[in-house]
């Protein structure tokens, strides 16, 4: 019995994590280039919302996967004209994006409430999903999950093996200098805000589309700010982001995993400390000294204008 708990939760938990990796993998992108976007959880509910009618429209997952990226990347761009070309606040920009896009996916999706839609299949890996344990926690998902495989390494190996990447964190660290070294500081934020974007819209699309197929207003239930405080919690690594994200989603699954068993926990507390976390973290966050200690990009939140610093 315990064994299958195990299994269980921890599968759970990889395939809960993965919308949650996407949006937290999108966000260290975006706060490496220095614009801190709060409007995550906009971006995943419209990328979910548009995602799902696609999907009804054309009963084609990757369309409708295609659909939900450009709708998040192109809410983006709002906020890095906002933030970028008009040097507004970072932090205002980004709730104001978040209301936004809560508010368009409500009207957008209100009348696909209850729809049927097509979904990501389960896909388990040849050979991989017979391996005992691993097997079933790591190989018998969809193949969203086994992107999330495949982005978290290729971003670490880009932002820290790369000259794209180092180019992403000179921008994010001292753009006054990257820009005396050539590099384009408007140019180089543009291109990660909406990097970032796109992926908070395919973390919608994953929840519309494979882990809860299906639309209802409000399905992201606060998983952008959870990612954002992931950000902070993996100290811009994105290992450490998929780490933190699996660690969540295990938290969020423990409620029905250990019903099964006969362990009863009130439901509202394993519901809530994920919140909870998030506030703690952002709270930690705030302060000056703690950022610099936890290694944030030295010029997050700092609009660029050339010849100032």
């Amino acid at each position: 019995m315990e064994f299958a708990f195990f299994i269980t939760t921890f599968t759970a938990a990889i395939r809960s994590g993965t919308p949650l990796l996407f949006a937290a993998v999108g966000e260290i992108y975006a706060e490496r280039a220095g614009v801190l976007n709060l409007g995550v959880e906009g971006m995943m509910l419209v990328g979910a919302v548009i995602a799902f009618i696609t999907g009804v429209a054309t009963d084609n997952v990757w369309l409708a996967l295609l659909a939900g990226l450009v709708a998040g990347g192109l809410l983006s761009l709002i906020h890095a004209f906002l933030t970028v070309t008009l040097h507004a606040d970072q932090v205002v920009s980004g709730l104001a994006l978040t209301i936004f896009g809560g508010g368009l996916s409500a009207f957008l999706g209100r009348n696909y409430v209850g729809v049927r839609g097509p979904q990501f299949p389960d896909l388990p890996l040849p050979i991989l999903s017979d391996i005992p344990v691993l097997g079933p926690i790591l190989f018998h998902h969809d193949i969203l999950v086994y992107i999330t495989y495949l982005l978290v390494p290729f971003t670490a190996y880009y932002i820290h093996r790369t000259r794209p990447g180092l180019s992403l964190r000179a921008v994010g660290e001292d753009p006054a200098t990257a820009d005396v070294m050539g590099v384009n500081v408007a140019r180089t934020r543009y291109i990660y805000v909406f990097i970032g974007g796109a992926l908070a819209g395919v973390a919608g699309a994953n929840l519309t589309l494979a882990l809860t197929p299906g639309w209802i207003e409000g399905i992201t239930a606060g998983q952008g700010w959870i990612a954002v405080a992931l950000v902070i919690f993996a100290f811009w690594e994105p290992w450490r982001a998929m780490l933190g994200a699996y660690l969540i989603a295990w938290v969020q699954s423990l409620q029905f995993s250990l019903q099964t068993i006969g362990i009863t926990v009130p439901s509202y507390f394993l519901d809530m400390t994920p919140y909870l976390f998030t506030i703690l973290v952002l709270v930690i966050a705030t302060q000056e000294r703690v950022r610099r200690h936890l290694g944030a990009p030295a010029a997050l939140g700092v609009p660029y204008v050339r010849g100032e610093r």
